[in-house]
Order: C-alpha cells, then sequence, then structure tokens
C-alpha cells in the first residue's frame, strides 16, 4: 500500500536506529482515518522492523444528538456524505458516500468497542479487523453500528482469532472497558480531531492533526530520529 512515488523516494531511506513509536488516533466511521491508513501501511514498509503502531479508538459520534462539527458544519447523517466525497477526491480513496443518505450508522462507539474487542486477543487481530471494518462501511456502505454487521465482519479475519470470544466480548462487557480506557487517553492528550498521529523517538516527538500523506510521514520520521 505504497504511493506511486515509493520508487523516488525509497533511494533516499536511511534506517534510523532509534525505535519510533507511533499511536494513530482514529475511528471506524473516520472516512480521512482511512485514507490516511494507506499513507501509515506505507510508512512502516520503508521502514520494516523500526515503527511500532498503536490504534486508539477516539469514539467520533457518540450519538447524532450530540456530534456536531462545527469545522466541517456537520449535525446530521446526511451532511456526513458531503465530507466523504470530499476525501475522496483530495485522496483518490475509495468512498461509498451513499451510506449516509440510505443507512447511516447511528454512532461510531460500537465499532469502536468491536475493534477493542479484537485488540484484546492480539494487536495484529486488532488492526487487521480495524481494516476490514472500514472496508466494510467505507468501500462496501455496510452499517458497522449494527452488531450482526460487527459480528458478521469477525468471521473475515485471517490471522489467529477466535470469534466465539470476540462476540462474548462484545456482550460481556470487556470490549467497553477498554474502549473506556481509550476515551479516557484522548480526553487526556486533549485529542480533539481525528486521524491524529503522534511519533515519538528516545529523542523527539511530533503530532500531526488530520490527514497527511506518506511523503509527510516519512519526513515525520527523518526529524524525530
Amino acid at each position: 500500500m505504497i504511493t506511486e512515488k515509493k520508487n523516488e523516494i525509497i533511494e533516499n531511506i536511511q534506517q534510523p536506529v532509534d525505535r519510533v513509536d507511533l499511536t494513530f488516533y482514529t475511528d471506524p466511521l473516520c472516512c480521512w482515518s482511512w485514507a490516511m491508513y494507506s499513507s501509515l501501511k506505507g510508512l512502516q514498509e520503508l521502514y520494516p522492523g523500526t515503527l511500532s503502531v498503536r490504534y486508539c479508538m477516539g469514539g467520533m459520534i457518540p450519538d447524532w444528538t450530540s456530534y456536531d462539527d462545527a469545522v466541517n458544519a456537520v449535525s446530521k447523517p446526511i451532511q456526513m456524505g458531503p465530507v466523504w466525497m470530499e476525501a475522496q477526491h483530495l485522496t483518490g480513496v475509495q468512498l461509498n458516500s451513499r451510506i449516509w443518505f440510505e443507512d447511516p450508522p447511528a454512532s461510531s462507539y460500537p465499532g469502536c468497542i468491536a475493534v477493542k474487542c479484537a485488540q484484546l486477543q492480539s494487536d495484529t487481530a486488532g488492526e487487521e479487523y480495524l481494516r476490514l471494518l472500514w472496508q466494510a462501511v467505507m468501500e462496501n456502505g455496510r452499517n458497522i453500528a449494527k452488531m450482526d454487521e460487527l459480528v458478521e465482519i469477525s468471521n473475515l479475519v485471517t490471522t489467529e482469532f477466535d470469534t466465539g470470544r470476540f462476540s462474548d466480548d462484545l456482550i460481556n462487557g470487556n470490549g467497553k472497558s477498554a474502549f473506556s480506557k481509550d476515551l479516557d487517553e484522548v480526553r487526556k492528550q486533549n485529542i480533539s480531531r481525528f486521524p491524529t498521529l503522534v511519533m515519538k523517538s528516545s529523542r523527539k516527538g511530533l503530532i500531526f492533526t488530520g490527514y497527511r500523506a506518506l511523503e509527510v510521514l516519512l519526513e515525520g520520521v527523518r526529524s524525530v530520529v
């Protein structure tokens, strides 16, 4: 998942000595996060074994009675469609914006909780499940606020994964408890926009708020090592 400019920049890549820890504050209903995910994976491919990525769920849309994005003038589901259209136009990522007209998700909390349920089994499973959620809603227009969709998507995870345990954690509160910790972290770190990416090495830290292309993230890594 590398951009077309990979061949132009890979010759100048120097593998850093320091490990770089990345925290990606994101949400299953954030279209800009889905667009930036390819940049993030491209960065990991350029620096194999050097970058550690952790995914923290932001809970972008608790419900539509409390959600109000003043920056994009979005307070109703139907207003989210044009935001997705703009993201597709600017980044080239595939987005099925019709979901916001046909079957809008009522909240991003169920998806966040489901990701945490997958992460309880392994970070690898958590990342794969998040990617599958993004694909389901962003590309295929599936309503990931619905429990049956969340469970069905879990059957697509290819890494070692116990779907029965996943379903139990959705019901018994284990996933909700883990998600609450993410929400606490988001508040303590004053994260107000998604995606937000924090880079840290032993020497320096850097924060990106909003979508960034691979080339920008590459410069970020170079600046902290």
